[in-house]
């Protein structure tokens, strides 16, 4: 008998997410989205086409086999649904809460011509929590005895774990060299638990030293150890994979007045120190009632909320741009609204004003409007002569970029840098000017998506398994 023929769930918009309620979540900061239930995660799979020549993959840098974990979910084999997106996917539980996929699979999803793209990241994040409430999710250590060779990986954030991880199911013996006292990168000091509980990162760590793979915490190497000791303590081959910690200034009159941060400042000691659990943890910190961000990207965003939740009466995002040219998240957009923050767009700062004790007591902004695309592709902004105004905040957090920390490369001869200071490497490979050594992620392209940073991590991976073979 004929099995009944499959009729697809043809309704435009993606089966909403529950979340918690704006004015219940401003409050704490327990995770806003709160993942689908079994029933909703098939019938959004349900929405899944099955492209014959899906698009979608060609949109993941890491091409997580898409279809066919749909597919799986729609026929209720969540667990077999997990396994399949861990076949080339390390990480899927964080990837499915802040990759940006409206920018990659979603964006190729034939169902967005006509409507709402296939929630793809919401459905990875279903598989990867329903593996998890399951209890031990499959990971087999794979290392061969003895191993094929020792690598060290410089960083845990998603370009280093995604890079250990595979070498590791290659066979080889994995040590990852960790500055803090956690691992995890800007995974753990970047992204507020309210959008990746820090139970979330540790859980799939955990399922990489299910590998074999060795992390080592609190060693800062070009400090502790540089590059060249490592291959003296017998590692065959190294990957630089440390981000992009260094804040980028405005550079305008007031930025050292008191109340000032950076939003990497901000932002580590809410989340990696705990800040917002005060005198439970010993990291304090101070906040005004008004607060301006300056930024329109994902950190911005996690700085407003962030400020929101530590007590702040009034927060304001101040971009340069309108909100078309926003480099965030629409969802992180749509939930600093919801959540009260307020957006003052095609404004730019031009000088913090401070008071008589050295403390902020304001921002200068003039209004600006869209000129001709510059070399970003984005409109370029323009002052309006005369719009000089003033907000009255008592914290400014700057929140316009980062760029790699400069510790290795000034520490490493013979590593070819970029005039911003990242690191020269061949794309396709990661591998730098330095025979043996490669690198991924933020530290070449500075700061940048998951996403892209564990897909440079995984072709690193592939391109130390090919060097090190044709030593052999």
């Amino acid at each position: 008998m004929a099995e009944p023929r499959r009729k697809p769930n043809l309704v435009k918009t993606k089966v909403p997410m529950p979340a918690q309620d704006p004015q219940v979540r401003i409050k704490n900061f327990d995770e806003v989205a709160l993942g689908y239930t079994p029933e909703q995660a098939v019938e959004e799979a349900r929405r899944c086409l099955r492209c014959k020549e899906p698009r979608c993959v060609q949109g993941c840098p890491v091409n997580v086999k898409i279809p066919e974990f749909i597919m799986l979910i729609e026929e209720g084999k969540f667990l077999e649904a997990y396994y399949k997106i861990l076949e080339t996917n390390n990480l899927p539980a964080i990837c499915g809460r802040v990759c940006p996929q409206e920018n990659q699979c979603e964006k190729h999803c034939l169902r967005g011509e006509k409507g709402e793209p296939v929630a793809i990241g919401r459905l990875e994040r279903f598989a990867a929590d329903y593996a998890a409430s399951c209890g031990e999710p499959r990971h087999e250590p794979t290392n061969p005895a003895p191993p094929k060779g020792k690598v060290a990986v410089v960083g845990s954030g998603p370009a280093g774990l995604t890079c250990a991880a595979d070498l590791a199911k290659m066979g080889y013996q994995v040590t990852v060299f960790e500055a803090f006292h956690t691992p995890g990168g800007v995974l753990v000091y970047g992204i507020p638990e309210f959008r990746l509980p820090k139970r979330v990162v540790q859980r799939e760590i955990d399922n990489l030293k299910k590998l074999g793979v060795e992390i080592q915490t609190n060693m800062v190497i070009g400090k502790i150890l540089s590059v060249d000791e490592l291959f003296s303590e017998g590692y065959d081959a190294i990957f630089i994979g440390t981000g992009a910690g260094l804040p980028q200034f405005l550079r305008i009159p007031g930025e050292n007045l008191n109340g000032v941060f950076s939003a990497n400042e901000f932002l580590t000691r809410i989340n990696l120190m705990r800040a917002y659990r005060f005198p439970e943890y010993d990291t304090p910190i101070k906040i005004g009632r008004r607060v301006a961000v300056i930024g329109g990207g994902n950190v911005a965003m996690d700085a407003a909320r962030c400020a929101l939740r530590l007590g702040a009466a009034k927060v304001y995002i101040v971009y340069r741009r309108s909100e078309e040219e926003m480099p965030a998240r629409r969802e992180e957009i749509h939930h600093a609204r919801e959540e009260g923050v307020e957006f003052k767009l095609l404004t730019n700062p031009v000088r913090i004003l401070g008071d008589d004790n050295g403390w902020v007591k304001g921002l200068e902004c003039v209004t600006m409007e869209l000129g001709e695309p510059d070399a970003s592709g984005r409109r370029r902004p323009v002052p309006k002569p005369g719009s000089e105004h003033c907000l009255e905040v008592e914290t400014v957090i700057i929140a316009i970029g980062t760029t790699p920390n400069p510790l290795i490369a000034n520490t490493t001869p013979g590593l070819e840098l970029t005039k911003f200071g990242g690191i020269v490497v061949d794309e396709a490979t990661g591998q730098t000017s330095r025979p043996g050594i490669f690198a991924g992620g933020d530290s070449v392209t500075g700061a940048a998506t998951v996403i892209l940073a564990m897909g440079a991590g995984k072709r690193a991976a592939k391109a130390i398994d090919a060097y090190l073979a044709a030593r052999r």
